[in-house]
């Protein structure tokens, strides 16, 4: 009697979620050019070849992750983004879910935030990245016509307040601020303090 011939698992999403998964720890604690394909592989507890199989290359995993992360912060934003509002409740509503993210996903938020990813994105993600960036510039730039943000470049307005919550964050994980809800609203409110024009 013939013996069936083994073949490659049928893909599944399980599998996948996985790989991304242990991905994002080992290109946290490593970085990017730090990790090779078969830390990953172990640390989602699959043969190399199965990482292969959902993934051409360590390039194309990575742009994966980026995408599903930017795409989650992107998308609670967004959601709770309130059209119309004054600029100090959207400026308000952005800086929460920013936190409520951070929060939730740590490791996510450090490997968007605290890594350079220049070297390695694909079109598709920085398409990805320029949206969110002109969203927050498409807020900035009517706020400063009317007066009630200082007239600098829109992007580096931005970048001062990313700038702060990263470092913000940053000094939480490592645990050198506790972030409070009171801490945290005090922080938003000294960004903002940075950023608006005060009559």
């Amino acid at each position: 009697m013939k013996q069936a011939k083994r073949g490659r698992p049928p893909a599944t999403p399980e599998r996948r979620e996985a790989i991304l998964e242990a991905a994002l720890l080992c290109f946290v604690d490593r970085g990017f050019h730090g990790t090779a394909m078969p830390q990953i592989a172990a640390r989602a507890g699959s043969a190399s070849g199965t990482t292969y199989h959902y993934f051409s290359s360590k390039e194309a995993l990575v742009n994966a992750l980026y995408r599903k992360w930017k795409s989650e912060v992107s998308r609670m934003v967004l959601t709770a983004f309130p059209q119309g509002a004054p600029v100090r409740e959207q400026f308000s509503t952005m800086w929460r879910e920013m936190a409520a993210f951070a929060i939730a996903h740590p490791a996510a938020f450090a490997f968007l935030e605290l890594h350079s990813h220049t070297s390695y994105l694909d079109a598709e993600s920085i398409a990805i990245d320029r949206g969110l960036k002109e969203f927050g510039a498409a807020m900035v730039k009517p706020a400063q016509d009317q007066g009630l943000l200082k007239p600098m470049s829109a992007p580096l307005l931005m970048e001062l307040v990313f700038g702060a919550f990263n470092g913000m964050m940053r000094a939480h994980w490592e645990r050198r601020i506790v972030l409070t809800p009171e801490a945290m609203t005090a922080a938003e409110q000294a960004c903002w303090d940075m950023v608006a024009v005060h009559r």
